[in-house]
Formats: structure tokens, C-alpha cells, sequence
């Protein structure tokens, strides 16, 4: 297999030398932390007072985390590093509510932006040749400049369709000859069966790679959509905090997102020690962004839970892999006096033959107790079945989430398209206990 690259040089750089331009990056990172008030205090606390404190990679440990909590504290310029003359873009984050989090780029660090998703998509095998439609929203959100200014840096012909207009889409889809598409998994498959229901055949559409992210999916859900839609399904990463959708991407080989250790520092921490583990065991993915001007974000605290893949890829980049994200530290559900995770009850739900794509998690109150309870769609053919069939898929749902999560949730099995489809990012969860004052 003959695998695309975009800096062949710098993307299979020996391990040793990707650590050499980390640490002199990290220097001049530290550097420009000290421009702003709110690292210095902190640096300073920690017993550093400038880069020449940095010897080593292992002195990342003196600088204390960063937290979303942070940048809401010091919103909104409180962790500008250059004037604010040198601003040419804003973006915030998503879908919160109170202080945003904001993030602030130079002209160089958009260029930069670009040239890291320029990569990520290569990576994935797209080209010039490419036309890619970007289903995802515009706006504060970095999921659609961001990522439109790394495809447009690429070659590719780039169609901003933004978010939702679903038969737009797949007009300008079919007009256009898109190939490459981006967009929420649970929008990829509202597009497919709105494709269905369509006056257009699959076979009218030279739609091969989707490259898909902004809310967690499961394997099983990949193998889904590329067996519906007949594309490659491609996983990334990013976050607003950290310039977007291009921190981490699979390559051709779709085995673990490779991160861009040039441009970041990755650690794995135990999220409740905040202590180091081993490679291949599961933490807390913690974050240096080493490659932006305008703001500073040392050792952040991602919240996500992941682990190193340990083995080379066999493409040849020596950026180390990230494996798929189990969950997050701050979505958990605790149910009961038990831990559970959205993409544990998603597990069990894909695996099944005559589940829909669409489910709703909702946890409530029965008196002192909470109540866990999945609602999710079977597929038609599921639903015109007799009431015996239904009850045995209901039962074998609750007993497989059961026997993961150690809870029996109530299921309920709904008509197909009964549950709200979101053509942005979408609710699984629905948490109605009563919140303490």
C-alpha cells in the first residue's frame, strides 16, 4: 500500500529528534507564557521563573495543569500573549453555557492551523484531485474554518455547506461530484438515510472518505456507516483549546490517530493522582500546544480518556497513536454509586441486529434511587415484527448493558425516526435528576 504524506520529513522524523524540536518549541512556549499575567503568577508559584528552568522534556512535570476553569476565569484577555493588534480570529468553544472559552490566532497561527489539518488530511488520503463538502458548523466553532482552511491548503475543491439543509447537501453532493465529506457521525447517517429516501441512487455519488469527529463514537458505529454509506470513515481530534479538529488523525490504516508531536506535547495521566502511567494503559490525554503565538496552553486538561498505542505504524510516521476515546472524566455518569459511560451503553446498541442508529440516554430520580433508562430506535424491518420478537431484543439489550455497566437499565424500543435527530452534534444524553443547589 502506498501511503499519502504531506511533510514526509518531518512526519517520520526519528523519535529522537521530534523530542529535540519539542523541547526547544516547549522553551519558547515557556517564554511567551511569561507575557501573560496568568502564567506568570502561575510559573512563578511553581518555582519557574523563565525557559532556562526547562533542561529537559522530564521538567514538564514542575508546570501545573491548566483547566477549562482557567480560561473561564481569565476570559477574556487574560492569556494573550501578544497585542491585540496581532489578532486576525477569535473562536470559542460549543454548546456551553455561561463564560465561553475563547481562543485567540495570529495570521501565523491560522497559517499554522491550516498546515496541521493539511497534514491530517493527507494522512487520510485525500488530494487535489479531491472535492470535500464541510457539513460542519461555521462560526465560533472550529470544526468549520479550521478545518476548511487545512483542505483549501491541501488543493482540494472545498464546499462550505455548513450544517443541516440535508437536501442541499446531497444536491450539491451529487452536482458537485463530492468525494470527501466532514461531519458528526450522527449526521452522516441521518445523510444516508435521507440519500435512501432520495431521487438519487448511492451509485450517483463519487462519495468515498468521511471524515468524522465533534462527539464520540464506538467501532461498531465506523463499521456501520461504512458498511451503509460504502465510504472510508475516517477518525480525528481536535478541540477548540487546541486550534480545532486537527490534533490528532488516522492514517490509511485507520489503527489509532496519530498525534503531531512537533506541534504538541502529549502525557497520559492517572485523572485522579495526576500522576504519569505507563504507555498502552488507559488515562487522562494532557496537552502542550506548541505551536500558536497569540495564546499560551500548558499541560491542559483535556478530560478525555484514551491510551498510547505502543507499536510503530507500519505507514512509517513516527508521531505516536492515540487509540479511540473510551469516554470522558466529566461525562461519567455516576448511577447509583456507579461509574458509566455513554459509549459503554453505545457498545451494546451497535452490536445488536435490529437497533437503529438513534438512542437517547435518560437518567431520573424513583424516590432516593436513580433511574437509567435507554430509549432507542430499532430499524424498520425490526419494527414490523411480531411484539415476541421485540421483547426478546428488549431483554437481550438489558442483559448485555447489565453485564457491562453492572446496572439493568429500562429499555425502550422506539418506532424508527420517533427519536429527534439532531443534524449537528448530538444529545445521547438527558440527565433530569435534580441538580444540587
Amino acid at each position: 500500500m502506498e501511503f499519502n504524506f504531506w511533510d514526509k520529513e518531518i512526519e517520520t522524523l526519528p523519535r529522537e529528534k521530534i523530542e529535540e524540536l519539542q523541547l526547544e518549541a516547549l522553551k519558547k512556549q515557556i517564554d511567551n507564557a511569561f507575557k501573560t499575567d496568568f502564567y506568570k503568577k502561575k510559573l512563578t508559584e511553581a518555582g519557574i521563573n523563565s525557559s532556562e528552568d526547562i533542561k529537559s522534556l522530564k521538567d514538564l512535570r514542575k508546570i501545573p495543569f491548566t483547566t477549562k476553569h482557567d480560561l473561564r476565569e481569565v476570559y477574556p484577555y487574560g492569556l494573550l500573549a501578544v497585542p491585540q493588534s496581532e489578532i486576525v480570529r477569535v473562536h470559542a468553544s460549543s454548546g456551553t453555557t455561561g463564560t465561553p472559552t475563547v481562543i485567540y490566532l495570529t495570521q501565523k497561527d491560522v497559517d499554522m492551523a491550516a498546515d496541521t489539518m493539511a497534514r491530517c488530511l493527507a494522512a487520510a488520503g485525500c488530494t487535489n484531485e479531491d472535492t470535500c463538502q464541510n457539513m460542519m458548523t461555521y462560526g465560533l466553532f472550529t470544526g468549520g474554518m479550521s478545518f476548511h482552511y487545512g483542505a483549501e491548503k491541501l488543493g482540494m475543491t472545498v464546499v462550505p455547506t455548513s450544517s443541516g439543509n440535508t437536501l442541499r447537501q446531497i444536491k450539491f453532493m451529487h452536482d458537485f461530484g463530492t468525494s470527501v465529506t466532514h461531519a458528526t457521525p450522527s449526521y452522516m447517517l441521518h445523510l444516508h438515510q435521507a440519500i435512501m429516501e432520495s431521487e438519487y441512487k448511492r451509485e450517483d455519488f463519487k462519495w468515498r472518505i468521511g471524515i468524522s469527529g465533534a462527539e464520540p463514537y464506538s467501532e461498531q458505529l465506523r463499521n456501520k456507516m461504512e458498511k451503509s454509506l460504502g465510504i472510508e470513515v475516517y477518525n480525528c481530534y481536535g478541540m477548540s483549546e487546541l486550534n480545532g479538529p486537527g490534533v490528532a488523525f488516522e492514517c490509511q490504516l485507520r489503527n489509532g490517530m496519530h498525534v503531531w508531536e512537533d506541534r504538541y506535547i502529549m502525557e497520559i495521566v492517572n485523572p485522579e493522582t495526576l500522576e504519569p502511567v505507563e504507555d498502552g494503559e488507559t488515562g487522562e490525554l494532557v496537552m502542550t500546544i506548541l505551536c500558536r503565538d497569540a495564546m499560551p496552553l500548558l499541560r491542559y486538561r483535556t478530560r478525555d480518556l484514551t491510551h498510547v498505542i505502543t507499536e510503530p505504524c507500519p505507514c512509517g510516521r513516527t508521531h505516536r497513536r492515540i487509540a479511540r476515546f473510551t469516554g470522558r472524566t466529566d461525562d461519567m455518569l455516576i448511577i447509583n454509586g456507579v461509574n458509566v459511560f455513554p459509549s459503554q451503553i453505545e457498545e451494546v446498541l451497535l452490536k445488536a441486529p435490529g437497533v437503529g442508529a438513534n438512542y437517547l440516554i435518560v437518567v431520573d430520580k424513583k424516590g432516593d434511587m436513580d433511574k437509567l433508562t435507554v430509549q432507542v430506535e430499532v430499524t424498520p424491518e425490526a419494527f414490523a415484527d411480531d411484539a415476541r420478537v421485540l421483547n426478546r431484543l428488549k431483554e437481550h439489550l438489558q442483559e448485555e448493558m447489565s453485564a457491562l455497566i453492572t446496572i439493568k437499565p429500562i429499555v425502550e424500543l422506539k418506532e424508527p425516526g420517533s427519536i429527534p435527530q439532531a443534524e449537528t452534534k448530538a444529545k445521547r444524553v438527558n440527565d433530569l435528576r435534580p441538580k444540587d443547589v
